[in-house]
Formats: structure tokens, C-alpha cells, sequence
């Protein structure tokens, strides 16, 4: 299975220790050349990144060396935005990659460990005077909000009269964590591609067996699938079925499908799969369809292809409406406005995907909520960002007596000033699998 990598002679996944030698090399180009341009959009001076060993604030993991898998005792990151740039200062029990060595536990021998680190920072904070001392403590965005209650108190504490400068990070929070690199993309549509080679084998006679392969089956032949190949889910996958005699039912206001999930797949049925692999610090979320074919078949009844064609219109009317500027919730209400004029019954649920699954940013809709989201649904849309364009159709399908088929599709997408860009294509046909 050979893929295009970050560097298009190589393969994914990448050794780990090459995998690191990426990681570092990107931090080193964020911290250059995105970090103080998002610093200025969000008005923080410094910024402030605290976390325990094992209780780490979300952002910390994105900015540490690969090779530290968690904080280590107390880590203390200081980012500084200043003329020439942003420095990037750790006060640290232990060296911090490429971060500047601003404190030594043998600094203030008269001092307890603690409060010789806190003593550090407020030194620190009094050098460079910021006026805005950005904190990681967010009431929309859990990703934004990963300062402990402890850590805030000893925090307050330590800065004295500074404190009354400290603001919510929210904004530089999740610019930092939904902006991608163009190398980012790239290493995206090699991790999309291994996705889709490893949906296509799942859906193969070689795993798929109709009349004995159940959906759990499929589930985790997929998840081994994954980990044999040196990458890991970051949640587990799910294989849905739907099937002619079994209609859809009502859960909290969407129609989803009603076979369960231990059900043996058999000739007929429309298999759906939900997965998401993890490989140098990002993350991937995509959903693909499939048909068993019945004896004497040689393509899906046409209602079901057509619905497939139906769920590319409304990732087209969806993307299209995906302009920066917009909130999110602009995007949802207008990609739905667009779907009623073409009579499309659909449900957009769409999320920034990166370093997390489902990651900073503005959320475009939830599967149990399309009148928007309040608060993530009001964060607007930038450039040079990577989606989970996620989303689903109702038609009726002829050939099953008009019972009525939700199309789910899920499939990475980075846009940038060129765009929307699909990461290594989406799907336009069902995946036909002999019985």
C-alpha cells in the first residue's frame, strides 16, 4: 500500500522517529510563521500554556517536542509577541525542545520547587509588561479551556497586580489549533488516502463475507486493521446497516438507521462505516457507503444511487457556502436554504477536524441541532483550515417500496484562499460488494 506522504517519495505511516523529525520540524514553522500573526488577530501580548504531568491542558500536547508523550511534573510555556517575532520560553523542571531554558529549580535556593517556578514566571511576565496576558480558560470551546482550577489560583497568586491583565485565550486557543500548514495538508491527503485504501479492503470479499460477517465484525477488523498498520482511531469505528423492510426511526429529532448493530450483513443491504485514524499529531474523520450485491446483480438499485448523487449535491451547495467570514451557523443556514430550493431533504453537521477529532473552530451544525449552535456556531470561518464535511440526505428509494434511505457522508476537506480542496477525492459511487 503505498501512499504519498508529506514528502511524496516516502510512504504513510512514517517510522515514529521520522514521524517526530515532521512534528518538530512543523512546530518550529508555526511557532515562526503562524503563531504571531494569530497572537495580533487575537490582541494577546503573551501567552500563558500550564499543565500537569497527566493533566495537560489540550493545547500543550501541540506544542511540546514529539517525544514528550505528556507534560512532565509542572510545564509552564511562555510565548511572548514582541517586534521581532514570538519568543517561546518554558519554565520547566526539564529542557523543552526548542523552547528558550527560562528557569532552573536551583535559581531561588531560599524557595520550595513551586514557588520558585511561579516566582520564574512572575519575573517573566514583569521583563516583558504585556498588557494582554493571554489565559487557556474558555466557556464555548473545551479545547480552549484547559487551565485547572488549581493552576489559575497559584497563577493569580504569583502575578500579584499583574493578574488584573490576564484575558481569556479563547481566540489565539483555537486559531492555533485549526490553522494547518500546507505541509499539513498535504500529510492529510496521504492519511485520507490510507482511510480510504483500508475501507475499500474492509468492504472486499476477502473480509466482508455476506451471511456471516456482522457489522461489530467489520468494526473491528477495521480498528486492528489500523493498528497492524502502525496508526491508531481515535475513536472506535462504527458499521451501520440499512435494509429493505427495516425503516428508518426517530432519535431526538433525525431519522437514523434501525438494524442493530450486531446484525450478520447480508445480500442487499447499504453498509455504512464512521472512522477516524490518528498519525503525526492529526487526526482524519470519514464515513463511506457500500452495497451488497443480490444474486444476479451488478450495481446498486438506482433509488440508492441516486441518493449517493443527492448527498455530492449537498456537499456541493455545503461548500459552497463555506466562505471565510461567515460563522459557522451562517454557513449551516444557508447550506440549508440552498437544500430546501433544491428540495433536498438533508442534515449538515460538519467540524473542523486537525489535531483533534472534532476540533477547534466553528461548528456547522450538529446531527440533533440544525437551527445552530450557540457559541461554537458563532465562530467565524478562516483560510488555510481543515474540515470533516459531514452531512446526510433522506430520499425514498423505488425499489424498496419507497422506504425512505439516509445517505451519510463524511470526507475530509482543507480550505484554503484557492477553496475548498477535497483531501484525496470523496466518494461519487458505491463501493459494490459481491455476495
Amino acid at each position: 500500500m503505498t501512499l504519498v506522504a508529506p514528502d511524496p517519495t516516502r510512504t504513510v505511516p512514517l517510522p515514529l522517529r521520522e514521524q517526530a523529525d515532521v512534528r518538530d520540524r512543523w512546530l518550529t514553522q508555526r511557532l515562526l510563521d503562524l503563531l504571531p500573526g494569530l497572537m495580533d488577530r487575537a490582541g494577546i501580548d503573551l501567552w500563558l500554556v500550564v499543565g500537569r504531568e497527566y493533566n495537560e491542558d489540550p493545547v500543550l500536547p501541540t506544542l511540546l517536542p514529539a517525544t514528550w508523550l505528556s507534560a512532565r511534573r509542572r510545564t509552564i510555556l511562555v510565548l511572548h509577541r514582541s517586534d521581532d517575532g514570538v519568543t517561546a520560553a518554558a519554565v520547566s523542571p526539564y529542557p523543552v525542545g526548542q523552547f528558550l531554558a527560562a528557569w532552573s529549580p536551583d535559581d531561588a535556593p531560599g524557595l520550595s520547587f513551586e514557588q520558585s517556578q511561579w516566582a520564574a514566571v512572575r519575573r517573566i511576565v514583569e521583563q516583558a509588561d504585556p498588557p494582554r496576558i493571554g489565559i487557556d480558560v474558555s466557556e464555548t470551546f473545551a479545547l480552549a479551556d484547559g487551565l485547572s482550577h488549581t493552576d489559575h489560583r497559584l497563577l493569580v497568586e504569583a502575578l500579584g497586580p499583574y493578574a488584573d491583565r490576564l484575558v481569556p485565550a479563547e481566540g489565539l486557543v483555537v486559531g492555533w489549533l485549526e490553522t494547518r500548514l500546507p505541509e499539513e495538508i498535504r500529510a492529510l491527503h496521504a492519511l485520507n488516502r490510507l482511510v480510504h485504501d483500508v475501507i475499500a479492503e474492509a468492504y472486499s470479499p476477502a473480509v466482508l463475507v455476506p451471511g456471516t460477517t456482522t457489522a461489530q465484525d467489520l468494526a473491528w477488523w477495521i480498528r486492528q486493521r489500523f493498528h497492524d498498520l502502525g496508526v491508531e482511531p481515535w475513536f472506535q469505528p462504527s458499521v451501520t446497516l440499512q435494509r429493505h423492510g427495516v425503516p428508518l426511526v426517530e432519535e431526538r429529532g433525525a431519522l437514523l438507521p434501525a438494524v442493530p448493530y450486531g446484525t450478520v450483513i447480508e445480500p442487499g443491504d447499504l453498509v455504512h462505516c464512521d472512522v477516524g485514524l490518528s498519525s503525526l499529531g492529526l487526526r482524519t474523520d470519514t464515513q463511506r457507503n457500500g452495497y451488497v450485491l443480490r444474486p444476479g446483480e451488478t450495481d446498486a438499485p438506482e433509488g440508492l444511487r441516486a441518493a449517493l448523487r443527492t448527498g455530492n449535491r449537498m456537499q456541493d451547495l455545503t461548500t459552497a457556502a463555506l466562505a471565510v467570514g461567515r460563522t459557522g451557523n451562517e454557513v449551516l443556514a444557508t447550506a440549508r436554504a440552498a437544500a430546501a430550493a433544491d428540495g433536498i431533504d438533508a442534515d449538515v453537521y460538519s467540524h473542523p477536524v486537525g489535531f483533534h477529532g472534532h476540533g477547534a473552530g466553528p461548528a456547522i451544525g450538529l446531527w440533533d441541532e440544525q437551527g445552530g449552535v450557540p457559541g461554537a456556531g458563532d465562530y467565524p470561518v478562516h483560510a488555510d483550515t481543515v474540515y470533516a464535511l459531514e452531512l446526510a440526505v433522506r430520499r425514498s428509494v423505488p425499489e424498496w417500496g419507497g422506504q425512505c434511505v439516509r445517505m451519510a457522508l463524511e470526507q475530509g476537506i482543507a480550505l484554503t484562499d484557492d477553496g475548498v480542496e477535497y483531501l484525496d477525492g470523496r466518494q461519487t459511487e458505491l463501493i459494490l460488494i459481491p455476495a
